[in-house]
């Protein structure tokens, strides 16, 4: 086991906690349940902010010194012996030569692949002080963001989700909290789509949507992570939505616009059995090549800024509640699953054939 310890005793708050506790969090959450057989040291200076990102990749390193202009922010020590020229070095004075250990400059062209987040990223790293904290908190959450993501995620709600990320961090609240309350307004938002209450429906969805971001950027920036927190947000993630589409289906009544029975089995299959087949096609493709079939190349990523996703399907039925016409709405809304997982379909065949060959597929972010 690879033993993390701060340098250094920075009192500036980050997220709720000192930068101590923040290291603390990672070694423990992080780096500490993975399998390795690795042994020694990996220091961190208490004066920067480390992205985890970082971490896990020093862990699985030789001896080397992580550089920010030319500061020691970071060491991955075989040897404990090497470690007080090392602290030494963080603490300030000169880092003395060692040709037993490697020194790497954390710079622009430094990056590493999020395989979690579907990214490639420069891992963070900012020196911390009081007048540094907003830009860090920022920096932080942001890149916390999946790189590849719905245009809803990406683009129009990432400044309210901040806010709310900043203020649940402050009051103390847990990811599990903000899921569950989230979990609250989708259930609610379900009961108005089953009265034909849409406006109101959609109002409440909009708010667990947005929380559906917060939990997992709170969990991530607080280092807070759970398998028991992932699981209750990504099952609820993926059973809601037939739902939804099904009580949409369902309030249409109420505004005398109720479906003959031809087109509504028609749409309640394509709603239902579309959303289930693309599901098992995302999960037999990463079983099969060990990433997701968003990332494979820049095609699907662009395809997944629109894909028919709770999301962009709840931009299709606002447009159509604009015009009254929640009916046309959930019906684009099943043509639209059809055309996405057709498109999947041939994406994964098309995969399929390449491996058939013996080619080796890999992500374009890779």
């Amino acid at each position: 086991m690879v033993d993390v310890i701060s340098v250094g005793a920075n009192p500036t708050p980050i997220w709720g906690m000192t930068n101590r506790d923040r290291t603390r969090k990672i070694a423990r959450t992080i780096l500490a349940p993975a399998e390795t057989d690795r042994q020694g040291l990996i220091l961190v200076n208490d004066d920067y902010v480390v992205d985890p990102l970082l971490l896990t990749y020093a862990r699985d390193q030789g001896s080397v010194v992580f550089l920010k202009d030319g500061v020691p922010i970071l060491a991955r020590l075989d040897d404990p012996a090497r470690r007080p020229s090392i602290e030494a070095a963080m603490r300030g004075e000169p880092l003395s030569a060692d040709p037993s250990i490697g020194q790497v400059e954390i710079g622009d062209e430094f990056t590493l692949y999020n395989r979690q987040l579907r990214k490639r990223v420069r891992p963070m790293v900012m020196r911390l002080e009081p007048d540094t904290v907003r830009n860090i908190e920022r920096a932080t959450y942001f890149g916390a963001y999946k790189g590849v993501t719905d245009l809803l995620t990406k683009y129009l709600w990432p400044e309210w989700a901040l806010v709310l990320t900043r203020l649940a961090a402050r009051i103390g609240m847990s990811p599990n909290q903000v899921t569950a309350i989230g979990l609250v307004n989708c259930i609610a938002a379900t009961i108005c789509f089953w009265f034909g209450l849409y406006w109101l429906g959609m109002a409440l969805a909009l708010i667990f949507m947005v929380l559906d971001t917060v939990d997992g950027k709170l969990a991530r920036c607080t280092i807070t992570s759970s398998k028991m927190g992932s699981r209750f947000d990504h099952r609820i993630d993926l059973i809601h939505p037939p739902f939804w589409w099904l009580a949409w289906v369902n309030g249409l009544a109420a505004w005398g616009l109720a479906l003959a029975p031809v087109p509504l089995a028609a749409i309640v299959i394509a709603l239902v059995a579309g959303y289930i087949v693309d599901r098992v096609i995302e999960r037999r493709f990463i079983k099969r090549n060990g990433f997701h079939i968003h990332v494979w190349k820049k095609l699907d990523s662009d395809f997944r800024l629109v894909g028919a996703r709770r999301n962009p399907n709840m931009v299709i039925l606002f447009v159509a509640m604009l015009f009254r016409r929640p009916d046309i709405g959930i019906a684009a809304v099943a043509a639209w699953t059809v055309i996405s997982l057709a498109f999947h379909l041939v994406r994964f065949i098309q995969a399929e054939r390449l491996r058939s060959r013996g080619e080796a597929l890999k992500s374009w972010l890779s």
